[in-house]
């Protein structure tokens, strides 16, 4: 000891010290609230039916990733989605692949996984007919669809340059089933639809003789994304994690919001998909 306090106490203080300052920073990162937007654009269901189950979601998400705070979110429309991005300042978000494309710009984000979501649509489309024998009977006819709100994701992403909807006569519609009602009213002589609609062509009574003749490629799943929001830690942990949400006691939860799987990846995923909508 050379007077004053020992080298080793000191050692021992300044180590004390150093814990007390960098431990608020750890805390603060586990405590900030974690917030989680779901956009499903064009599917079944409502909001106020499904938000039960995504709060389900989120906490068990909550609970594998220790974040001591989260909030999920569901909407159906781009326009409540800014909303709540504009509120909330989320650090994730679960995409429709054409809000993903639409938002990806505007709001930097990163892709950090995958979301397979059963019997939700979007993967593939087709354009369908009784009357039509192909894509060029098509053009020039009445075309009835909901998927239309967003031109440049049809035009440039599912039909990859094959048509235009200035081909058709549009007959806009709100809902999936409404469309497939027009096309069998014999209201329009094509539908643009997804897979999920198409499936359901064989549970409907005067379908017969509908059939597709056209299809677009598959297309990759919803996106899971992170905000500029996200700190790096916590973002780095919740990507791998992404694919044992849905494990083991996690399964049923997933089932109820209709997520088969949940899987890590980046943008390279959707890099087709991203220079066709920004040609």
């Amino acid at each position: 000891m050379t007077g004053g306090v020992p080298r080793a106490a000191s050692s021992l203080v300044l180590a004390a010290l150093l814990g007390r300052l960098l431990a608020p920073a750890a805390h603060a990162e586990s405590d900030a609230p974690v917030g989680i937007l779901v956009l499903k654009e064009h599917g079944t269901g409502s909001q106020a039916l499904a938000q039960p189950y995504l709060d389900r979601f989120v906490a068990l998400a909550a609970a594998q990733n220790g974040w001591s705070r989260a909030k999920g979110q569901y909407y159906t429309s781009r326009s409540a989605a800014e909303g709540f991005i504009a509120a909330e300042k989320p650090h994730y978000g679960i995409l429709s692949l054409a809000a993903f494309l639409a938002f990806r710009d505007r709001y930097h984000l990163d892709v950090i996984g995958q979301v397979a979501v059963s019997l939700a649509g979007g993967r593939q489309y087709a354009l369908i007919s009784r009357s039509a024998a192909d894509l060029a009977g098509c053009k020039g006819k009445t075309l009835a669809s909901d998927h239309t709100d967003d031109a440049r994701f049809i035009e440039r992403v599912v039909a990859g340059g094959d048509f235009r909807l200035a081909d058709f006569t549009l007959l806009r519609t709100q809902r999936p089933l409404q469309t497939i009602r027009k096309l069998l009213a014999g209201e329009a002589a094509c539908a643009l639809v997804d897979e999920a609609q198409l499936a359901d062509l064989s549970h409907l009574a005067g379908a017969d003789g509908v059939r597709p003749v056209w299809r677009s490629a598959e297309l990759p799943p919803m996106a899971v994304v992170a905000f500029p929001t996200a700190p790096a830690g916590e973002r780095a942990r919740f990507q791998k994690n992404l694919a044992r949400v849905c494990d083991d006691e996690g399964s049923s939860v997933c089932g109820e919001v209709g997520i088969d799987s949940l899987t890590g990846g980046d943008d390279t995923d959707y890099a087709t998909v991203t220079r066709l909508y920004g040609e």
